[in-house]
């Protein structure tokens, strides 16, 4: 049987950068999405427990695929192993922004470009 490819994700979700590994990455049925399946956490036998992908193991728990705004994505990397999942937050005050979209926004021109 064909090993699995791991790729990890790093996104931007309410001013953090949120860090995850998963099997399946792609582009989604939804213009502008970025689709992710399958995702992988440490193994639930470890002696040791990392708080901080608990909590992302418990906010992804259930969830089949992700899908995230292509704006929000900083890298995704094909690695050989999995890691540890993470959020970090942001040290320098609110330095990391995601695109600003929308109709009005005085930054952006509202018809085609």
């Amino acid at each position: 049987m064909a090993e699995k490819h791991i790729y990890k994700i790093q996104f931007i979700n309410q001013q953090q950068v949120y860090e995850v590994y998963a099997h399946s990455v792609g582009p989604a049925g939804i213009p502008g999405f970025v689709e992710i399946g399958e995702l992988v956490f440490g193994e639930k036998s470890a002696l040791l427990l990392d708080p901080s992908e608990e909590g992302l193991k418990n906010e992804f728990s259930g969830v089949k695929r992700s899908y995230i705004p292509m704006h929000c994505i900083i890298r995704i990397d094909e690695v050989e192993r999995q890691g540890k999942a993470k959020i970090t937050r942001n040290e320098n005050g609110d330095n990391i922004h995601s695109l600003p979209l929308g109709k009005g926004n005085p930054q952006l021109p509202d018809g085609p470009l």
